[in-house]
């Protein structure tokens, strides 16, 4: 029987500087390691602790998992001080991911702020490994400036590939950005997209996910065609810590993938 509480023993095979403050940790694992795109792992640092993160990775490579961390706190500033070779763990994966099979032949806009894109890079693998099965794919992602993109030459491949639409945006730009200058919210027009037939995906920091929610509704979306990749402070992965309570509800067990629908009428959800 496996047991829940020890880490799967790990290594830090590759680190990829995405921004001046994110990096992608490519990990390579002792055992194979499954999960379904939208769940998370708890990242053992030994003698540190352990930090919750989204694989940012295809779900269809079993051997290797990459996460892209934001330099934040505690346990990310020491993941962004190490060099490869270093040994970690990886417990998990735990909550719900996004159900795809909900998604077949619809067209599916997905939304992203900043270091959000990482979990939704796992759910980008994992439509295009299938991109027949569903009608289009738009992607909107926004950041802060040019330099804080995260995947920045993966993002102009993503484009070229059929059923696809790209747009991106930054808050700020520079003498060399020839893209939008707005919030992702400014991005999010001229869709051409069939309501009835359509679902909506986003993920970023709460305060850009709360106005682009708020967008989404103006557009027509209903609330149940809405899903929110809502990452909290996810201590156990198991519901017995309460941390990441929402509402009535565990991000770590009933999410972190929920739908708009969900949450209503629940006090603070974006803070």
């Amino acid at each position: 029987m496996k047991n829940i509480y020890r880490p799967i023993e790990a290594t830090i095979e590759d680190i990829v500087v995405e921004t001046p403050n994110i990096k992608t940790f490519v990990l390579k694992a002792k055992e194979d390691f499954s999960f379904r795109t939208g769940q998370f792992i708890e990242l053992a640092f030994p003698g540190v602790g352990e930090a919750p993160f989204t694989p940012s990775s295809d779900p269809n490579i079993k051997d290797k998992i990459d996460v892209t961390i934001m330099n934040v706190g505690r346990v990310t500033s020491l993941l962004h001080g190490v060099s490869k070779g270093i040994p970690v763990g990886i417990r998990g994966p735990f909550g719900k991911g996004y159900p795809l099979e909900k998604f077949y032949g619809k067209d599916i806009l997905i939304v992203g702020g900043g270091v959000g894109l990482a979990p939704l890079r796992s759910l980008l693998f994992s439509l295009f490994a299938e991109i027949d099965k569903y009608n289009r794919v738009i992607l909107r992602y926004g950041s802060r400036t040019p330099k804080d993109i995260v995947y920045k030459a993966a993002i102009p491949e993503w484009a070229k590939r059929k059923k696809v639409d790209v747009v991106t945006t930054v808050d700020v730009g520079d003498p060399e950005w020839k893209g939008n200058v707005g919030l992702v919210t400014t991005i999010l027009k001229d869709l051409s997209l069939d309501l009835k037939n359509a679902v909506a995906i986003v993920c970023g920091p709460p305060i850009m996910m709360k106005f682009v929610v708020l967008k989404l509704i103006d557009l027509g979306f209903a609330h149940a065609d809405i899903y929110l990749s809502m990452e909290k402070n996810m201590s156990c992965g198991l519901g017995k810590c309460g941390h990441c309570r929402v509402g009535k509800f565990y991000a770590c067990k009933d999410g972190p993938v929920f739908t708009f629908d969900q949450l209503q009428g629940i006090h603070d959800i974006w803070d």
